[in-house]
């Protein structure tokens, strides 16, 4: 007793360990790298004896005895760790009932358990073996990864001349940043000697991606059959085959492809020499950064600022196709990138014609059973319409928002959608690829239709009033929308 007559407060501990099988034993020694505050419960007496003879805090005790904590310091940590399901349970009970406060770590022996341990109060189940097989396949994709990277480097390491780098029509923050890094791994592996020039069809049109490309100061060109003809070397980024969202002829040679979209349905008339496509990874960037990691080469602000941004656009600022790998890569760039740039980017004006096609499509939204249409009619810059679906979605009682207009060639269709149940891009490929470009992803997705015979009529908003409803039929009988319940707003 201590002064007073009040009983000493009871010691505590960082961490407790019940039960040192080879599990709990392997976590005690990872545990060790950082303290050596802590105290193992076991109900084998010989292996606490052991513990005890190389200098562990050691007891000898049932883990599931009502009274386990009566003689046991407070822990802030507990691991419950032993090979016995029943007692596992017991003890997660009882810790969160006498020690609330703790956080717990516990081991399910089968796949049954991991629910009833989780409604016992643990904070985190481990199933060894689902962990053992994450690792794995974690390890094996790091693995391929790291392969890829110096496959790449070893092919580029011999060329010389001009490497042409082409991203997708109206190219993005993605594809250009991803450009960007071909660059500079090309002019890392050959020593300087291999010429790099970015090529791009159609425009930048949205505020931002212009604010991207002027204050970082990328230099690109339009492509040009000439141009073309000038490289000795040709590569695809953030598009997965020539003649798929951009114009290039399907027979044309291209000896790297790298992109992060599907390759469903792809024929490719000419194999690359290099081909490195993940539909698992949010953006094209997050490929690049990994390349750059995987070979070591030094990164400028000006490409780390891009890459940075450019999966973080393409993931809408990592809500959206997100990975674990992609804000493991981002948390590699950020340190290296321009905080000062990065705000000017995403600080940009938005320009009179964006939101004259915003207003549009507030103005015009049809809603039925969830899903938004909405035509914002005659348009120049084609950029508006994702931000205007990406504006749409978030309105209450919406699902799936599908934006549409037209210019002066084609039927531009831009869909946006947060229903698990329906895949958006196979939807738009499914109802529109026939007629043109079409697909995406599970949550965002795009169509353009070729006005082919209708190019030179001169009522653009008229004509596409006349050709749009049988369009958006094929869309609406996919998506199983039925004649009733149908709600518009105006």
């Amino acid at each position: 007793m201590a002064d007073g007559g009040k009983a000493d407060p009871k010691p505590k501990v960082r961490y407790m360990v019940f039960g040192c099988g080879s599990i709990g034993y392997n976590v005690i020694e990872e545990l060790l790298k950082e303290t050596d505050n802590i105290v193992v419960v076991d109900s084998d007496e010989k292996r606490v004896e052991d513990l005890k003879d190389h200098k562990y805090q050691a007891i000898a005790h049932d883990i599931s005895d009502p009274n386990l904590f009566s003689d046991l310091p407070i822990p802030e940590i507990v691991f419950i760790l032993s090979s016995n399901k029943e007692a596992n349970l017991s003890a997660v009970a009882l810790t969160k009932k006498v020690h609330p406060h703790a956080f717990c770590i516990a081991r399910a022996v089968d796949l049954f358990s991991v629910d009833k341990l989780v409604e016992a109060g643990a904070d985190v189940v481990l199933y060894p073996q689902q962990v053992v097989a994450k690792s794995a396949v974690h390890h094996m994709k790091t693995l391929i990864a790291a392969r890829s990277a110096q496959r790449l480097y070893d092919l580029m390491e011999s060329w010389t001349g001009t490497l042409g780098i082409i991203t997708h029509k109206n190219p993005d923050p993605d594809a250009i940043s991803s450009a960007m890094a071909l660059c500079a791994i090309g002019q890392n592996a050959t020593k300087g000697q291999l010429t790099c020039r970015i090529m791009y069809e159609g425009n930048v049109g949205h505020q931002e991606n212009r604010a991207f490309v002027n204050l970082l100061d990328i230099q690109m060109e339009r492509l040009t059959s000439e141009k073309l003809a000038e490289c000795s070397h040709l590569a695809l980024v953030d598009a997965v085959a020539p003649g798929i969202n951009n114009d290039l002829d399907p027979s044309l040679k291209i000896n790297i492809i790298i992109d992060h979209h599907s390759t469903e349905g792809v024929e490719r008339q000419n194999k690359p020499d290099f081909i490195d496509i993940r539909p698992d990874s949010g953006a094209t960037a997050s490929i690049f950064a990994q390349y750059l990691q995987e070979l070591d080469i030094n990164v400028d602000s000006k490409i780390a600022t891009a890459l940075y941004y450019g999966i973080r656009a393409d993931t809408r600022e990592f809500r959206r196709n997100v990975t674990p790998n992609d804000l493991y890569n981002a948390a590699y760039l950020l340190p290296l990138s321009d905080s000062d740039l990065l705000d000017k980017i995403m600080s940009p004006s938005f320009s009179q014609e964006t939101l004259e096609v915003m207003g549009n499509a507030i103005q015009s939204r049809k809603i039925k059973n969830g899903y938004l249409f909405s035509n914002v009619g005659f348009i120049r810059n084609r950029d508006a319409i994702p931000q205007a679906a990406d504006m749409l979605l978030n309105l209450e009682g919406v699902t799936t928002a599908l934006v549409y207009g037209i210019t002066d060639s084609l039927i531009i269709i831009s869909a946006r959608n947060k229903d698990i149940r329906v895949h958006i891009g196979n939807v738009l490929k499914e109802a529109f690829g026939e007629f043109g470009d079409a697909g995406g992803h599970g949550t965002m997705a795009a169509a353009s239709i070729p006005l082919n015979y209708f190019s030179l009529v001169r009522d653009k908003e008229e004509l596409l009033g006349m050709i749009i409803d049988p369009i958006l039929n094929r869309f609406t009988k996919i998506v199983g929308i039925e004649d009733n319940g149908d709600k518009n707003e105006v």
